[in-house]
Order: C-alpha cells, then sequence, then structure tokens
C-alpha cells in the first residue's frame, strides 16, 4: 500500500506509483519541513481511473443495496481500529491537535456507518399511490474533491452516501493531507470493495478537474472548498451537465442578543472559531453583541481568547496548533493589514508568531469599517471581528451583509427573538444558543455564494439518485 512516508495513488484496485513516477511533497505544519511524498498523476492514470470506475458501474449498481451498505459498515468498524494511528498522521500533516483529528475520524466513522445502515431503504422504491411509485436509481460515476481543513469528514460526506446509492467514485484527495484518504480507501478496500468502485488519485488539482470534467463518463461532481474554486469547477461540468454537489465559502455571523448567557455564548464560541485554527467554512467570524452587552463580551472573550495554549499539535496541552500551510499565514497577514489600515483596532493577536511553523495567534479586531476586506472575504483562519449593534434589525442586516450563507449562530433564550433570527437569516443552517458540527444523519447545504445541493442524511444519498417516476404499474414489490 505505502510505507511511512510515501502515499500512492489507488486505480483498479491496486496501489501503485504514478505512472510518471513524479511526486509532490508533503509539510509539516508545524515545523515548515518537507517529511513525506504524494504520488501525482498523469493523464494515462486518469483514463485508467475512468475507466475502472465505468467498467465497475453496472456491477455496482446492480448489486443489492443491502450488500453496499454492509460494506460501508465493515470498513467503519475497519477504520475504527486504525483511528488513533490515522489521527497522528492526520495531525502532522494538517497541524490540528491529536484530539480535534481523533474527534474527526469519530465522526467518519459515523458517517460511513450511517450511510451504510441506511442504503437498502434509501435504494427502495417509494410508493406513490395506485400504480404508482419512484424507482432510486444510481446516477453513475462519481468525481469526488475533498480540502485538507476537514479531510477525514468530507471524504466520508462524499465516499459513503454515493456509495450506498451505488455509484462508483474517483476521490481526489487533498495532496497536503494524503494519507486521510489512505486510511479511508484502504479501509474500505479491506471491508471487500470491488476493484475500481473506489479509485483515489492525486495530483496537480486543475489538471485534474479538467481531466475528470471533460470525460461524459462522470455523471456528478461533488466538490468542497473555496467558492472561487467551485465557479470554475462548476463552469467545466456545466460542459457535460453534470450534477454539482457544491459545499462552497462561509463567514458566519454570531449575533449575541442582550439576554444571552456569556457564561454558557464565549466559550462555545471561542471553542467552535478556533478548533482547526479557525479554518473551517463553519467557523463563527463575525460577532454581534448587542450594545449593552458589548463591553462586557469583549473584555470576557479577549480573556478567553489570550488564554488559549497554542504549540505543537502532538503536544497534550496544545489547545490550537499551527495553520495548515503558509498561504493562510500570508493571508491572516493581509485581512489583519487592511482592517488596521482601515482603522481597526487589534485587542489580542494580530502577529505571527516566532520560530518555525506556521504559528498565527487568536486575532480579536474591533471597530472594523464595513469597506474592510475581513467583513467581506472569508478569513478561514483565527481571526474574529466583534461589533456592537442597537436594534435586531440591524444585527440582522449586518449578518447578511456577505455574498455567503452557510452558516449563522445566535444567542437568547427569547422566543419571540429565537423565531425573527431564525427566519431572517440567510443561511443552509441556523443553531440556537449552541455550535457544533453537522451530524451524519442531518442534510447540510448553503445558499447565496456558499453552494448548492446538499451532504448528510437521505438529502446526501438522494444527491447522487435519479428518481425515477414509474405510472402504470398493476403491482409492484
Amino acid at each position: 500500500m505505502f510505507d511511512a512516508r510515501s502515499y500512492e495513488l489507488f486505480i483498479n484496485g491496486k496501489w501503485r506509483a504514478g505512472g510518471s513516477r513524479a511526486t509532490l511533497p508533503v509539510i509539516n505544519p508545524a515545523t515548515d519541513k518537507v517529511f513525506a511524498s504524494v504520488a501525482s498523476a498523469t493523464v494515462s492514470d486518469l483514463d485508467e481511473a475512468l475507466a475502472s470506475a465505468e467498467r465497475s458501474r453496472q456491477s455496482w449498481s446492480s448489486r443489492p443495496a443491502k450488500e453496499r451498505g454492509e460494506i460501508l459498515v465493515a470498513a467503519a468498524r475497519i477504520l475504527a481500529t486504525k483511528a488513533g494511528d490515522a489521527a497522528k498522521d492526520l495531525s502532522t500533516e494538517q497541524g490540528k491537535t491529536i484530539a480535534e483529528a481523533t474527534g474527526e475520524f469519530a465522526r467518519a466513522v459515523e458517517t460511513l456507518e450511517w450511510n451504510g445502515r441506511h442504503a437498502e431503504e434509501l435504494s427502495a422504491p417509494i410508493p406513490m399511490g395506485p400504480n404508482r411509485m419512484i424507482v432510486p436509481e444510481p446516477l453513475g460515476v462519481v468525481a469526488a474533491f475533498t480540502p485538507w481543513n476537514y479531510p477525514a469528514v468530507l471524504i466520508a460526506r462524499k465516499l459513503a452516501p454515493a456509495l450506498a446509492a451505488g455509484c462508483p467514485v474517483i476521490l481526489k484527495g487533498a495532496e497536503e493531507t494524503p494519507s486521510v484518504a489512505v486510511h479511508i480507501v484502504e479501509s474500505l478496500r479491506q471491508a471487500g470493495i470491488p476493484d475500481g468502485v473506489v479509485n483515489l488519485v492525486f495530483g496537480v488539482p486543475v489538471h485534474i478537474s479538467r481531466h475528470l470534467l471533460s470525460s461524459p463518463i462522470v455523471k456528478v461532481l461533488t466538490f468542497t472548498g473555496s467558492t472561487a474554486v467551485g465557479k470554475q469547477l462548476a463552469t467545466l461540468a456545466a460542459n457535460n451537465l453534470q450534477r454539482c454537489i457544491l459545499e462552497l465559502g462561509g463567514h458566519s455571523p454570531v449575533v449575541v442578543c442582550e439576554d444571552a448567557d456569556l457564561a454558557k455564548a464565549i466559550p462555545a464560541i471561542s471553542e467552535y472559531k478556533f478548533e482547526c485554527a479557525g479554518q473551517s467554512c463553519n467557523a463563527p467570524s463575525r460577532i454581534l453583541v448587542a450594545r449593552p452587552l458589548y463591553g462586557e463580551f469583549l473584555s470576557r472573550m479577549t480573556e478567553t481568547v489570550r488564554k488559549i495554549r497554542i504549540g505543537p499539535p502532538d503536544d497534550p496541552a496544545t489547545e490550537m496548533g499551527p495553520m495548515a500551510n503558509a498561504r493562510r499565514i500570508e493571508a491572516m497577514q493581509r485581512l489583519t493589514k487592511d482592517a488596521v489600515d482601515r482603522g481597526a483596532r487589534i485587542e489580542t493577536g494580530g502577529t505571527r508568531l516566532d520560530g518555525p511553523g506556521f504559528y498565527w495567534p487568536p486575532t480579536i479586531l474591533t471597530g472594523v469599517p464595513k469597506e474592510a476586506r475581513v467583513l467581506h472575504e472569508e478569513p478561514f483562519g483565527p481571526i474574529l471581528t466583534v461589533a456592537p449593534f442597537d436594534t435586531l434589525e440591524e444585527a440582522i442586516e449586518e449578518a447578511n451583509a456577505t455574498e455567503y450563507g452557510l452558516a449563522a449562530y445566535f444567542f437568547t433564550d427569547a422566543a419571540d427573538t429565537q423565531r425573527k433570527l431564525t427566519n431572517s437569516l440567510s443561511a443552509g443552517a441556523v443553531s440556537v444558543n449552541h455550535l457544533k458540527g453537522v451530524s451524519a444523519d442531518a442534510p447540510y447545504g448553503g445558499v447565496n455564494q456558499s453552494g448548492y445541493g446538499y451532504e448528510g442524511g437521505e438529502q446526501g444519498v438522494r444527491s447522487f439518485q435519479i428518481l425515477k417516476m414509474v405510472n402504470g404499474l398493476s403491482s409492484f414489490g
């Protein structure tokens, strides 16, 4: 399969190097040092993956859904046995703490298992009245593109429903975190996934996406990443009318109302924001606080953030590790400088930490003018802006003042305020008095520039199905 520091492609049921033997470096973000390599696919490799997936399509789609589900459940159990080592690999490659990486693999296991257990029922005919039914059928070969920030969860959220629905998958894993894709695909191999049903490739992203999406073999594109890249992929997919499931950028607001319990709100916001060094599309990034609470909130939030222990991700005492790569450090510097140049104030953080690795401290900005980039461009890092509001209408206007609509959060116990914010916030998901990740049984998707389509739950499986309407049958079983 692979040795400890060299990751390969998986095509037609075999682990192998790329056709040109070329590799890409894998960098440890805590040290800024290359410590591993990953194979880079050639056009020939991609053509073999396409052919392999297409050959397996009919047999996999016609295999009883119960059996497809049993393979997913078995893979979940296998992955659970190797989650400890896999979490260490993920932490080394991505920079998140061991605890965060362990939790992520637990969610990946949950996702594989949920889709496996529901594969049969979600592939069954749906009665629609006398002589009518809907027959779910798999769409065909899927091209899945996954990012480096939450690779285990996002790979599972793409592979599991597609496989449950009966679709073969060509997975383009993140080159920064190759071990995660390798561990999950190997678990599927050990669970008995037939040759060709899952193929794993790495390489130059633009070359891979152009080649895969130019092929009529691919029927579905599923992608998680930036809005800019998502639009590029959707444009490519339009040529072959490939169905798109796009989870794109976010810029999530948190509205803290006058009756909010700060003892609960502040640690909840801090924990969820600075997990994975803030590199999450769902992470809160703009905090709007009722003016009577603003001073106390800012003081307590700043004190909480300053106590976050930053350090090597393999140190049990570390609460926030490094950012994943130099690009994210450059983005933090650019956004912070732009805000300060326009008049914003740094309450804490704001400067790259000395020493090796990509370390940026938790940063709070106040007095940020509306034209500052940090209020419109997804920070995707440990930067929070905090601002007061005077009326709920003002808070709603500010919360909705970006092009994104992935997640939104608010804190209040007032039932009428909860209803108003729930109905008024423009987001695919709204959380009341807490912040947490999405469970395997729940559909999730964005609005506006945060994408379209759903991952998770029943709707996640339906994303990979044709719902064929059948009329006039005398009976069906």
